[in-house]
């Protein structure tokens, strides 16, 4: 691999991975697993390794994730600095960390400590000189990039375990723990939400980064939070020798600790590390892995692990968790293209309850299609593996006991009662009934959506409300409402008159769109806006698709064989020319509107916008490219044209130059437009 290589494949790794950095640290909603972050960042590290010039600064491997939030209070220093722990993914990683601390320090003991899936805390405590012999809270901070946090104190103190006072004579004293959610509170915050009809939260570990952020320690104390305390930052001598003893001292005094087991040897070390597995299963909360520490204090400098982690620290990664389901009932449902999709629903085998993986109750899972359900044998009452993939999408990993019976799907739909088609070379079922109640509700609903024709007020409860009462049977009826708004505002279905109003005006000002929203919204198969939008450049009125053929459509760049028939056999259908032609006569707009100054200057080619450029925005960029008849693309590939580079480009200019694609610069970009 040549150094241009190299250089493009870490730089993208490294802005990969402060994405998500990014998503975990500061916006509390991961989009990957630990276990796949983990990957990436040893990726990293092995590149590292191999070429130590390319590491800067502001490497991931380098910095802690987080940044400094305002949410819950103000800036505050870390007296002592609050990293990250090293992680190892094998025992054998394990058995070498523990004898490289042998060698240096042959009697040297370690804590092996369950490692809770949370956010750290720091408490510093300070002696009441109205009060000898205790001490009180002064602050409370969360961990922010490492040395700089926020100040929480006001929403830590409704927190039960954290102590307002302690007994204890000592002039300063600083904790560090780890702030969580119980399994069972978590349940209860989604029980609430669901019933709320708001978003759920994804984990306990997100749900509690957020609570303890909240501006209102209300909203704090109602939600739940506990706390654990594994480490003495700064204190005493007496608190500062033994890590285990310094432990067991602050549980003396009523202040909840992390569970600890003191450790010799490596043998002993792994049992601890096996230990902790087996009951993590069992436990209120979640754990992420198990933490291995040099126990006594002074000696853990003797082993730095780099910038961003503690000293004398390690932490094992267990594997992804699994557990054996029975299958209780196989749910069909009919999606928006009529396609059939099965859900199998599930109990734990081992409790009788949700599966619990990864922090979440799983009860339900796809079973994607008929084939895959033969293939996994899969019926009510059989047992099958789950897991969780990338510690996200809970899936089946195999049958353990096999059911009296494979599921078959059914010969008609489960919701109009139409015969169901099995679609040529493909696994996919679907009912071809264009007035199934089940498609109707959800296509009109993806109609009026952002993405599509843009109604706001109309959304899918309403929509429900409307096709149930009779209103809607199809995208042309919405723009006939107005014809029944005194019926509707008497029935209340939408609200009184003023909602009712401004519903229908919003339908109004639909018609006026871009009749790429209107194509995006009949909801074509393998049609999405970008298509739309390439499609409406050939034609100047919707209907002239009406009579174009399948070679007509081929000949449209980006449109393949399958998307092409698919536009056929739908402007080829009787009944959706009419569902057009109605909606044409309401007053909607299906004819393009030539944009002013627009050209086919840009024709043909496909050109990617990166970096900062000196006057125009990215989107803006972006525009007068599609406006200009190009095509503007988000990734580069052997297929781009060129790309439009401003300062700060990154990846995307390397891999250009990698491909020897043409890079030009905004003035040769406007200039091309003149």
């Amino acid at each position: 691999m040549v150094i241009t290589e190299i250089k493009s494949k870490y730089t993208e790794l490294s802005e990969k991975i402060r994405y998500h950095m990014d998503r975990y640290y500061n916006q509390d909603s991961p989009e990957i697993s630990d276990y796949e972050y983990d990957q990436l960042m040893q990726e990293l590290k092995k590149l590292e390794s191999e070429y130590p010039e390319l590491i800067t600064k502001d490497s991931p491997s380098q910095i802690i994730g987080g940044t400094t939030k305002r949410e819950a209070g103000v800036k505050v220093t870390h007296n002592v600095p609050m990293l990250s722990i090293e992680d190892v993914f094998d025992r054998e990683s394990v058995i070498a960390w523990v004898n490289k601390v042998h060698e240096k320090h042959p009697d040297a003991l370690f804590s092996v400590e369950q490692k809770i899936d949370g956010l750290s805390m720091t408490l510093r405590y300070e002696s009441m000189t109205e009060k000898p012999g205790f001490m009180h809270l002064t602050l409370a901070e969360t961990r922010g990039d490492g040395r700089i946090g926020e100040d929480v104190t006001i929403n830590a103190l409704v927190i039960p375990d954290v102590k307002k006072e302690i007994q204890y004579d000592a002039t300063y004293l600083e904790l560090r723990g780890e702030v969580y959610m119980s399994h069972e509170d978590f349940d209860r915050f989604n029980e609430q939400q669901e019933k709320l009809g708001k978003k759920v939260a994804a984990n306990p570990r997100n749900l509690a980064a957020g609570t303890l952020r909240q501006l209102d320690s209300n909203i704090t104390k109602e939600r739940g939070l506990r706390m654990f305390v594994f480490n003495v930052q700064d204190g005493p001598e007496e608190l500062m020798q033994s890590h285990c003893k310094a432990l067991d001292e602050l549980q003396k005094i009523g202040i909840p600790v992390v569970e600890h087991r003191q450790c010799k040897t490596a043998e002993e070390i792994l049992e601890a590390i096996d230990a902790i597995g087996d009951e993590r299963f069992d436990l209120e909360f979640d754990l992420d892995g198990a933490v291995i520490k040099v126990d006594r204090t002074g000696w853990r400098d003797d082993f730095p692990a780099g910038s961003k982690y503690s000293s004398g620290h390690i932490a094992y990664k267990y594997p992804p968790e699994e557990r054996v389901v029975v299958m209780d009932e196989i749910l069909v449902d009919v999606g928006r293209t009529g396609k059939l999709t099965f859900t199998g629903s599930f109990h734990d085998k081992e409790t009788g309850k949700p599966a619990r993986l990864c922090g979440t109750s799983v009860s339900r899972a796809t079973l994607h299609n008929q084939d895959y359900i033969r293939e996994m044998k899969i019926g009510v009452g059989g047992a099958y593996k789950l897991f969780k993939s990338g510690e996200i999408i809970p899936k089946l990993n195999g049958c353990v006991e096999e059911p009296e019976s494979v599921y078959e799907a059914p010969q008609v739909c489960p919701v109009c009662g139409h015969k169901l088609v099995r679609e040529e070379d493909t696994a996919d079922i679907r009912c071809v009934n264009p007035t199934c109640p089940a498609q109707v509700t959800r296509t009109i609903a993806y109609f009026t959506s952002r993405d599509a024709m843009n109604i706001m007020g109309l959304g899918d409860t309403l929509i429900e409300a409307l096709t149930k009462d009779g209103y809607l049977k199809s995208y042309a009826d919405i723009y006939e409402l107005r014809n029944y708004r005194d019926e509707m505002v008497q029935k209340g279905i939408i609200g009184k008159e003023k909602n009712t109003d401004k519903l229908l005006g919003e339908i109004e000002k639909s018609k006026e769109n871009d009749p790429v929203m209107l194509l995006t919204g009949l909801a074509i198969r393998n049609v999405g806006k970008a298509t739309a939008r390439e499609i409406m450049k050939h034609v100047s009125d919707i209907t002239e698709l009406f009579n174009v053929t399948v070679d007509g459509f081929l000949s449209m760049p980006d449109i393949g064989e399958t998307t092409a028939n698919d536009l056929y056999e739908f402007f080829h259908s009787e009944e959706n020319r009419q569902l057009i032609l109605r909606m044409k006569q309401e007053g909607v707009n299906t004819a393009v509107i030539p944009e002013e100054d627009a050209s086919d200057k840009l024709a043909g080619m496909t050109i990617v916008v990166t970096g900062t450029l000196p006057t125009l925005g990215r989107k803006e960029a972006e525009g007068l490219i599609v406006k200009n008849g190009g095509k503007a693309s988000g990734s580069v590939s052997k297929k781009t044209s060129m790309v439009l580079a401003g300062e700060a480009a990154g990846s995307k200019l390397t891999k250009a130059q990698d491909l020897g694609i043409k890079i030009i610069d905004e003035a040769e970009f406007l200039k091309m437009l003149e």
